[in-house]
């Protein structure tokens, strides 16, 4: 039995059920609650639009597509009109896959079919809040009214290649480390592109390759076990709009061929299905791998490799663009102060000058968690605790020891997990692959398992009927 997942009361989120059905609205009133969040049910689009009227809004809405009068397209047609972004979940029925596509169009995160499932149900909306915090985090660089948020000059030489390549319809490969900012890049050029569809990220490292597939282009009824409705993908729900293909370097060459006919003809076909659709979607691809090399080393095909990099933009590292930590240190500091109920009015100096000199590997995503950790538990100590476990740029050179020891943890840490994969892939063995059982006998979460079985590449042993389970559980450790 799945464990219910709490919500702390400093971050408790409210949700809005949107519903004209008496037992499903009460359903996710006692779902909602049970999990901790702020629950409110309504029964129809009019009180809806009421509620925005008076300045009321939530944190995220469930929404049910076909309801009298005023139904969950025209509340989404409504928020887009006003600017307002809420995040939308919606509930359709078996056979309202084009609706489904219209509302995903129009601003909706994801979608839920009727009945729903309670385990599909909890992952989904996890899933919202976090594409919603990305989105929020990309706030000042994808509003066209605020500048740049960069006085590097790599960075403003980055900036203005993307405000020339935005409105022109190719492709660009964006480069840098993990955590520098590819997908904010990706988000600058979408809004500056005049494309009014959605901006859709697909983490290609987080989903076996067959499952991945169909989320990219979706898939028939019957196409494998357990598909037992129509789905559209990625390229359809995304219309005229962006997609960014994350981690495009851990993709399978199989499905980097199918990826290129879409580049090539703009032509493609679902999981199971022999229908040609067609894609109107603009492809932004990113990686921290030097496509080239693996090129080279046959693990990416040449051909795709040349379609993607028409416009090629790399974003330099954090510890390359100092100048911008304590601008960005501040930016976090007044994003995220009231919604973790911060009393912190601003940043020490102390802090902002050793944030300035640490080196950053994590980058500005780790820069971010840092900030967000101080306005939770502002406490000094424990916050220069956690930038002494990584020396600092100015000292590196004289930290030849701690590298020496870092390495000796590292090699530690790597025959560590060689004797786990051991254990259980004789486990898995012994059971003929029954996962469920296999995590039994190990005492260890389902959903640990599959990720670890994700994490060693052993992700096409997956049984089809666990496929969609599996496929879940990757997405929540991808987004």
């Amino acid at each position: 039995m799945r464990a219910e997942k709490t919500i702390s009361v400093i971050d408790r989120p409210s949700v809005w059920v949107v519903d004209d059905d008496d037992s499903t609205r009460s359903y996710l009133w006692d779902f909602l609650s049970s999990r901790g969040y702020d629950a409110l049910c309504v029964d129809s689009g009019e009180q809806v639009l009421r509620r925005f009227s008076a300045g009321q809004s939530p944190s995220l809405m469930l929404l049910d597509i076909r309801m009298p009068h005023i139904g969950g397209l025209d509340v989404l047609e409504q928020i887009l009109r006003s600017g307002r972004r809420i995040p939308a979940l919606v509930l359709s029925g078996v056979d309202q896959v084009p609706t489904v596509v219209k509302a995903m169009r129009l601003g909706a995160v994801d979608y839920l079919v009727k009945p729903l499932d309670e385990g599909e149900l909890e992952r989904a909306i996890e899933k919202v809040f976090e594409h919603h915090a990305a989105v929020e985090a990309q706030d000042d660089i994808t509003s066209p009214e605020v500048a740049f948020p960069s006085g590097n000059r790599k960075m403003l030489q980055v900036k203005a290649i993307c405000d020339q390549v935005a409105p022109a319809d190719v492709p660009v490969l964006i480069l840098g480390e993990s955590g520098a900012g590819k997908e904010v890049l990706a988000r600058y050029i979408h809004a500056r592109s005049g494309r009014s569809e959605p901006f859709i990220k697909v983490n290609c490292a987080a989903l076996p390759m067959d499952l991945l597939e169909s989320e990219l282009f979706g898939h028939e009824r019957g196409a494998f076990t357990g598909a037992l409705r129509e789905k559209p993908g990625k390229f359809e729900l995304a219309g005229e709009g962006t997609i960014m293909l994350d981690e495009i370097a851990e993709m399978h060459p199989l499905l980097q061929a199918k990826l290129l006919h879409v580049l090539q003809d703009g032509e493609y076909a679902r999981l199971g299905g022999t229908r040609t659709m067609r894609s109107e979607a603009r492809i932004l691809a990113a990686t921290n791998k030097r496509l080239e090399h693996l090129v080279e080393t046959g693990a990416f095909r040449e051909d795709l490799y040349f379609r993607l990099n028409v416009i090629s933009l790399e974003v330099p590292p954090l510890r390359e663009r100092t100048e911008d930590i304590v601008p960005l240190c501040r930016r976090f500091a007044d994003r995220y102060r009231t919604k973790y109920k911060s009393t912190v009015k601003q940043l020490p100096a102390e802090l902002e000058a050793a944030f300035a000199r640490y080196n950053w590997p994590g980058n500005v995503r780790q820069l971010e968690n840092a900030v967000k950790r101080y306005l939770i538990l502002p406490d000094m100590n424990h916050a220069l605790a956690e930038l002494r476990k990584t020396p600092p740029a100015s000292r590196q050179a004289a930290a030849a020891p701690q590298q020496e020891m870092r390495s000796l943890k590292e090699l530690s840490a790597i025959a560590a997990e060689r004797a786990e994969k051991e254990v259980i892939l004789r486990t898995l063995e012994e059971v003929n692959w029954n996962r469920k059982q296999a995590a039994r006998q190990l005492n260890i979460c389902y959903k640990s398992l599959l990720n670890k079985l994700r994490r060693w590449q052993l992700g096409s042993r997956f049984d089809p009927e666990e496929a969609e389970e599996a496929r879940a559980a990757a997405a929540e450790t991808g987004v």
